[in-house]
């Protein structure tokens, strides 16, 4: 219950969601004094609530006169089933065509700004160009591309027109890359000719040509001379043409923008795909909108000039988040490149130099540049950054103390839960509320969020899984290609029907906010009772030799023993004192049970592409399992010392 950040008095009243607050009790009729009644009447009154966020944030289209249509089912509800909209046009609502847009920096240096009539302008020939492919509403516009202005200027034109946006990044592999798209048969790809990454150029045109090849709907291929600037030789790969001269030929015209229904599909999301094919998540026009609005607009406190940073790939849904900041008359931010080249203080280098005001990142990101030792706070002028946002995995205490120690002491630091099942956050930030160490502050306004038992009661200050009880706008569409909705249902509502189970292991705190211990499946069970694996690694991690680990459990004799692997730093040997020194330091701060049966050392462990250890991939190698989808890993190779760890003999 340690309080790291207060805000104060003059914050508070200039905060958006106070506004917000003193509007709803005009709706209601009543006083809405603190934020937990404020959330409280939005569950209560989600027709009130969801219209009063269309309204507030001026979103363009027809709302129609139901908010809510068949509010008691779930999956079944429906949000504003009238309303004719569509999302490109809300971001791109009018604005000075001088006025800021983007600007991107790559690793390299390279720095791009654009304008917003820039931005409009190449929006439009985009469109002109994916119109000369046949693209029309529902068809699938796929980007392979870098966190650049091109994927951005790619995605409002492809929605715009009604098409349906789906990107990866460009360190996927063919296979992975075509385990994504392959399922939705894109009608135009828009690609990069190569990247940089850590001080390296990859040329990506022998891939992409595998690509197209994978791909035999397409209609044509945009690639986009991002590696050098220069145009490439493109004839290896069928109808492929470059980004910069189709949009040179198309007419200079205003963008277009098609209005759909509000569950129109927008984007097409993947799940990370480690335990099989990725499940192909289909999100809606309307419901993406009105909970990006709310999260950026009331839990950020983001403000028309803000200047919202993201570190993120395309192939994270933290991106489609970032670019969803346009509409709140935002510059984004994007960076595209390592974090730490050429050093742990790149970002720290962009958030002064461009005095951005909203920093977002990964716990992991904080974690490893404490471990470096940095302290911005002593080497860099931060003083625009009013929020600071972690996301991909728990963020413990000992990183909340870092940022206040030493990135900045006075800043609202926004531990923030959602997925890409939801496109948004169930928990997170408020700019009103108190920090509490080691805790996300509270669940999303709308957003009916509880932790149950087993049993499905629920539960505070006890640990659970992570339910949302009603519905709220931004539940998926579907998926693709589940015409009967089976797989929607068996991924969220089959444990408790007509309740969302998000997979999370939760407690929910008698302050009012949020601690994740870890994913549902990945929790361990030794001799029955359930430990979330994010409970570990706060305590190993918090020790100088550990760079990183990793926790699984392995079945042995009808029981689980918990194994532990640790990535230790260069130099350093996993010995009988450092073992000893790790098992304390779990038995002191956690329980007995916490303790490892056994602790192995590993050079790598593998991950994501979005960043995330897999803790189901390395449970079925030390089981001798295969693997099912390696291609969905950014080092697959990783593995290897799992399955054939000599500590596992015996």
């Amino acid at each position: 219950m340690t309080i790291l950040w207060q805000p104060d008095a003059a914050r508070i009243a200039r905060a958006e969601i106070t506004g917000l607050a003193r509007r709803a009790e005009a709706v209601a009729g009543r006083a809405l004094p603190s934020y937990a009644e404020l959330h409280a009447w939005s569950l209560e009154a989600p027709e009130a609530f969801w219209t009063l966020v269309w309204e507030e944030n001026g979103v363009i289209g027809a709302r129609g006169a139901a908010a809510l249509a068949e509010g008691g089912r779930m999956p079944g509800a429906r949000f504003f089933p009238e309303a004719r909209l569509n999302y490109a046009q809300t971001l791109m609502r009018p604005r000075l065509d001088d006025a800021e847009a983007i600007v991107f920096r790559s690793e390299t240096g390279r720095t791009e700004r654009w304008s917003y009539g820039e931005l409009r302008e190449a929006v439009g020939r985009a469109q002109g160009a994916l119109r000369a492919a046949g693209v029309g509403p529902g068809d699938r516009v796929a980007a392979y591309m870098p966190n650049c202005p091109e994927t951005v200027i790619a995605m409002l034109a492809a929605t715009g027109l009604g098409a349906v946006f789906s990107s990866a990044s460009p360190d996927f592999g063919v296979r992975g890359v075509l385990d994504r798209f392959g399922q939705i048969e894109p009608a135009v790809l828009i690609a990069c000719d190569g990247y940089h990454y850590g001080g390296k150029d990859f040329d990506q045109l022998p891939k992409l040509a595998e690509v197209v090849a994978g791909l035999p709907g397409l209609r044509a291929t945009l690639v986009v001379p991002f590696l050098t600037g220069a145009e490439r030789d493109l004839s290896a790969i069928p109808a492929a043409t470059s980004w910069t001269a189709a949009l040179a030929s198309a007419p200079k015209a205003p963008p277009v923008f098609e209005p759909v229904a509000f569950d129109h599909p927008l984007f097409i999301m993947f799940s990370s795909g480690t335990t099989g094919v990725p499940k192909c998540i289909v999100h809606g026009h309307g419901g993406t909108l009105l909970q990006h609005l709310k999260e950026h607009r009331y839990h950020c406190d983001i403000r028309p000039g803000d200047r919202v940073f993201y570190f993120t790939t395309c192939g994270w849904m933290m991106w489609n988040w970032l670019v969803s900041a346009l509409a709140r008359e935002a510059v984004l931010m994007l960076f595209d490149g390592s974090p730490f080249h050429p050093s742990g203080e790149v970002l720290f280098d962009y958030a002064q130099a461009e005095a951005i005001t909203f920093f977002g990142t990964s716990a992991k990101w904080i974690d490893a540049v404490k471990k470096a030792g940095l302290r911005p706070a002593e080497t860099h002028d931060l003083s625009s950054v009013r929020a600071i946002a972690s996301t991909g995995s728990p963020l413990v205490p000992e990183s909340f103390d870092y940022v206040y120690e030493a990135i900045k002491p006075d800043v609202h630091l926004a531990s923030i839960s959602g997925g890409t099942d939801i496109l948004s956050c169930f928990v997170l930030g408020n700019p009103v509320l108190p920090v509490h160490r080691g805790e996300i502050q509270c669940a999303g306004l709308g957003m009916a969020v509880e932790a149950w038992d087993e049993e499905g009661r629920p539960v505070t200050g006890e640990k659970g899984e992570l339910v949302c009880t009603r519905p709220f706008p931004s539940m998926p569409v579907g998926f693709w290609n589940d015409p009967d909705g089976a797989k929607y249902r068996a991924a969220y509502f089959e444990r408790f029907p007509g309740v969302w189970v998000h997979g999370d292991f939760v407690e929910r705190t008698r302050a009012g906010g949020f601690i994740i211990y870890g994913r549902s499946d990945a929790t361990l069970n030794p001799g029955g009772v359930r430990i979330g694996t994010a409970e570990i690694y706060r305590q190993v991690e918090q020790l100088e030799e550990v760079v990183e680990s990793i926790v699984v459990g392995r079945e042995v004799d009808g029981d689980v023993e918990v194994v532990l692997f640790v990535v230790l730093r260069p130099g350093v040997a996993l010995d009988t004192g450092l073992e000893k020194r790790i098992r304390t330091q779990i038995r002191q701060n956690a329980t007995p049970r916490h303790v490892p049966a056994r602790i192995l050392q590993v050079p790598d462990i593998p991950r994501t592409k979005s960043g995330k250890i897999v803790e189901l991939a390395v449970r079925e190698a030390i089981h001798g399992r295969p693997v099912k989808n390696v291609e969905a890993l950014a080092n697959p190779e990783a593995l290897e010392a799992f399955r054939t760890h000599p500590g596992l003999a015996g």
